[in-house]
């Protein structure tokens, strides 16, 4: 007999030969550059069951530009497995051509004149859009957001959530799990979750006073599609207190909680569910270790770590399925489900391209009524970039736009050194493009934003490297948190992503003067995002604006400061 592992894998090499994903359809149209919405949106149903499921929207209610990481380094066990590949090698993995649809899609490299030929991607108008177009073709399909929706914007910030929560209500999602919510603090999050129409997930939230399952969130819910009966569990962010500050949720702890993700799978298998889903935020690498640790998980719907894959990853027996950030892509997934098991599947990660897409007048005329009343602080013109600059957030070690924060810092906050979060959200800004106060907080906006100034022994400054590095490179899945490597302005530093803790950093340099960092020695250090209650300073957002005001037009060049090995 077959066993459901070798089953899957069938099904997985039949998917890539027959081009049942949907991907290949797109990504073979690079000889006419031509995109139609029915080409997008095709789609052979399959099965009784369809997935949709949206993650990583980070607040982005219009179409942008964001550009995927040039590094994105895995260790250990994934070393140069998806998604730790970028670039020429995403696109030969996935044979993907050169300078087509999806090349521009998945990969940064040529971002800036493919983006001019493709155009902007995303818009919750367009997602709209799509998911109606499945629920068209599949009326009963379940949608699920895997969390980080209320953060990211000017907006956002300005109504505590409100504008994304009307907005994604309008989508109708049937559930949904957590991470920087959390940090609107828990009473703004509690008088939101109350008011959900759908399932608020989160199967290890728990009560920090008493250690039980928080009453705010279920671990699970039902649904019965096509025959079958469908669980679908909640996996929230598991490091929330250790990345962003526990003071603002006190009442609440998280934690992998893998062996009650088991209890969980089995309670629900005991009560006679055919399919079990997990919309997970712990993090692509996270995920693949769980499903090898948790039995009887079907899928598991991936956020955090924002990788957009273009076919799902098998782990053990699961399917796991990764759909990008910012509101990139939706994934489709239909599951044929029967006599209690999953017999197959067919999956698509549909790019929403804004010029291609067209918007669903509702949801437009929802978004532009959020956003009406700050237009114009919107849309003032704070600078430009220069031609040859494209500011972008994400990679391991540096983006541009960090590079310009923390440039920012050192001027405005007269530091020697600067320090800026290796977060992952934000979209990018073009060569020659205006920069608006909306591009600015799209960047920066966190609701612990004040840019502190402070003096840091060198010894103190290399213990937070070491650890932040051991957060991203530490061989073991369950020791990342999912986010990038601090952001150094006035620093230069090696890294060997091979060692353990204490050992990955060396020849840490003054970028001025060209001196090796004193352990002993004191240094004006400036940064934002700290997760120390009571921090004071301006806002980082001001410190930016007012960095940028002066310069005008900007200009970032190439950052050379980290020599990175052991890759």
């Amino acid at each position: 007999m077959i066993s459901r592992r070798d089953f899957l894998q069938v099904s997985m090499a039949a998917s890539a030969l027959v081009g049942a994903s949907g991907f290949g359809n797109w990504s073979r149209l690079a000889a006419q550059q031509a995109l139609t919405q029915d080409q997008l949106l095709q789609f052979d149903t399959f099965g009784n069951v369809s997935l949709i499921h949206v993650t990583d929207i980070h607040a982005q209610m219009k179409p942008i530009w964001f550009r995927e990481p040039e590094i994105n380094l895995g260790v250990g066990g994934n070393k140069g497995a998806v998604p730790h590949i970028t670039g020429a090698d995403f696109r030969r993995a996935y044979g993907i051509a050169d300078n087509s649809p999806s090349h521009y899609a998945l990969t940064y490299d040529d971002f800036t004149s493919l983006g001019r030929a493709y155009g902007k991607m995303g818009g919750l108008d367009r997602v709209a859009t799509v998911i109606n177009a499945i629920r068209a073709d599949r009326p009963d399909a379940i949608l699920l957001d895997g969390g980080d929706t209320w953060h990211g914007s000017y907006t956002c910030y300005q109504t505590e959530g409100q504008d994304m929560v009307n907005v994604m209500n309008a989508l109708k999602p049937d559930a949904m799990t957590f991470h920087w919510e959390f940090t609107l603090g828990q009473d703004r999050v509690r008088d939101i979750v109350g008011d959900l129409p759908f399932k608020a997930l989160g199967q290890n939230i728990f009560d920090a006073m008493w250690d039980e399952p928080a009453p705010e969130f279920e671990p699970y819910t039902w649904f019965e599609r096509g025959g079958a009966k469908i669980a679908v569990i909640g996996q929230a962010f598991p490091y929330m207190p250790i990345a962003n500050p526990g003071w603002m949720f006190p009442d609440f702890s998280f934690g992998i909680r893998d062996q009650r993700m088991q209890e969980m799978v089995d309670e629900v298998r005991a009560q006679g569910a055919d399919l079990v889903v997990v919309l997970s935020h712990n993090g692509f690498d996270v995920d693949k270790k769980m499903a090898t640790k948790v039995t009887g998980i079907d899928v598991i719907l991936s956020g955090h770590t924002h990788d957009a894959i273009p076919e799902p990853v098998l782990s053990g027996d699961t399917l796991i399925v990764a759909s990008g950030s910012n509101g990139k892509f939706v994934s489709r997934v239909d599951l044929d489900v029967r006599d209690g098991r999953l017999m197959g599947f067919r999956h698509k990660l549909i790019p929403i391209f804004a010029d291609v897409i067209a918007p669903d007048a509702s949801v437009s005329a929802l978004i532009d009524e959020q956003r009406a009343p700050y237009e114009a602080a919107l849309n003032e013109v704070i600078g430009k970039t220069d031609d040859e600059t494209l500011l972008y957030r994400r990679g391991n070690f540096n983006g541009s736009w960090d590079d310009l924060i923390c440039d920012a810092l050192l001027s405005e906050r007269d530091a020697q050194i600067a320090m800026s979060p290796g977060v992952r959200w934000g979209p990018s800004i073009m060569p020659g493009q205006d920069i608006t106060r909306e591009d600015i907080w799209n960047v920066t906006s966190m609701t612990y934003p004040k840019a502190y100034r402070t003096e840091m022994t060198g010894e103190f400054i290399k213990v937070i490297m070491e650890d932040v590095a051991d957060n991203i490179f530490n061989p073991d899945p369950y020791y990342q948190q999912g986010g990038d490597m601090v952001r150094l302005g006035g620093l230069g530093y090696r890294v060997d992503v091979s060692k353990p803790i204490g050992e990955r950093i060396s020849d840490v340099t003054l970028l001025a003067t060209g001196e090796a960092l004193d352990d002993a020695k004191s240094y004006v250090v400036a940064g934002w995002a700290s997760v120390n209650e009571g921090t004071e300073g301006p806002d980082i957002w001001d410190v930016v604006e007012s960095h940028i005001r002066k310069l005008g037009t900007v200009s970032v060049g190439t950052n050379t400061s980290v020599q990175v090995t052991g890759n």
